[in-house]
């Protein structure tokens, strides 16, 4: 069964592939420049990342246990306040991806709402559980009210990341 999945997976995902570099020689073949992000954790190519829609398709394609290695271009929506030991990234659509840091080894500034990321890692879907999901609202910030409405177990989608490339403030890109 997970073999028929994986090769659904590769069919989803060559073609992707494919796409990304098609969108790059559409634009006469400029990548996005990179060098001004800053690195959490480990290095990573950039050339085969996916964009939010394209992910999104992949999890929709996911059964919880199963998972695929993948670089994802998007945008924070959240961060844990506490420690920046977790993040939430824009899916579209209304849906996030769940982010942890592989081995905890490192994370990611706590002000980065909003700002793009590319994440390497394993994308995979679990079952998170109430008490996990109250947590995580609470690292997030959010009110007692928010929290107490959190009663059901929730499919989430998932990923763990080893490395983060962060968009560099405005003003930093600006100079």
């Amino acid at each position: 069964m997970r073999s028929m999945l994986s090769m659904i997976l590769l069919a989803v995902l060559i073609p992707l592939q494919g796409w990304a570099q098609q969108a790059t020689s559409m634009t006469g073949g400029n990548q996005l420049d990179f060098e001004q992000y800053s690195l959490a954790g480990e290095a990573f190519g950039t050339k085969n990342a996916i964009s939010a829609s394209q992910m999104l398709e992949v999890y929709q394609g996911l059964q919880i246990g199963d998972s695929i290695e993948v670089t994802l271009n998007t945008s924070v929506n959240s961060v844990c306040k506490s420690k920046g030991c977790w993040m939430k990234l824009d899916l579209g659509a209304d849906e996030e991806s769940m982010v942890k840091f592989k081995d905890y080894a490192f994370f990611v500034p706590k002000d980065i709402e909003g700002r793009d990321v590319l994440v390497h890692g394993k994308a995979y879907v679990t079952e998170m559980s109430v008490e996990d999901q109250k947590h995580y609202a609470e690292d997030g910030g959010a009110s007692k009210e928010e929290i107490g409405k959190i009663t059901q177990p929730k499919r989430t989608l998932s990923f763990l990341a080893e490395g983060v490339l962060i968009e560099p403030e405005l003003e930093k890109r600006n100079h």
